[in-house]
């Protein structure tokens, strides 16, 4: 019964942390009151203590991607380079440890499947990813550190791409932070400046 005196923030963030496991398990048809109770190991009415409705849980849920998304922006006071390199690797982590966020944003049928207003809001996010992105390229292109052959529009797909493909790599903790930087250090090869040294990143490719 202690369970049940927990706080209510931290009981919501737990319930909807259990909620994207399910949809990064079995899909958003799969969540229910009923299979999420089932996860956290609470009743249903235990549930409806914490959300009214599913719309509501579905509401949190969505509160929660964006909260997750907005934390792995760096500050915009960084040089574009490192900024970019530090938004890769905390996105991808973030991404990998709750997979359901992918799925939900990545996923026409999955955005569907949520209330309008919260398809509108991860399609909001989505948009402000890849204008961050976008911002990062540009500014590495006029400061001469990023190649310029090539325009930003073109390249922001692959950097999204990246993120996406180490956020689902299924190498354990440990292996995933080496293979992170491995490709990140690939991806910055290709990315940079033929006029500017690999040196000039935040840190030394080993």
């Amino acid at each position: 019964m202690g369970e049940l005196r927990r706080p209510s923030l931290d009981r919501q963030v737990e319930l909807t942390d259990a909620a994207l496991r399910i949809i990064a398990t079995k899909g958003i048809a799969a969540l229910s009151t009923r299979s999420l109770a089932a996860q956290v190991g609470l009743s249903t009415g235990a549930i409806f203590r914490h959300f009214a409705s599913l719309e509501a849980l579905l509401d949190a849920v969505v509160a929660r991607v964006e909260a997750v998304l907005e934390s792995t922006y760096p500050p915009s006071t960084l040089p574009p380079v490192e900024r970019l390199e530090r938004f890769i690797e905390a996105r991808s982590t973030a991404v990998g440890n709750q997979l359901g966020i992918l799925r939900l944003v990545l996923s026409e049928q999955f955005l569907l499947a949520l209330p309008e207003r919260g398809s509108a809001r991860l399609a909001a996010c989505v948009q402000k990813t890849r204008a961050f992105v976008l911002a990062c390229l540009r500014d590495g292109q006029r400061a001469g550190e990023l190649r310029s052959d090539l325009p930003a529009g073109t390249l922001a797909p692959i950097v999204m791409g990246t993120v996406q493909m180490l956020a689902l790599s299924p190498s354990k903790a440990r292996q995933r932070v080496a293979e992170a930087r491995a490709v990140l250090g690939s991806l910055l090869a290709l990315l940079r400046s033929p006029a500017v040294a690999p040196t000039s990143s935040r840190r030394s490719s080993p």
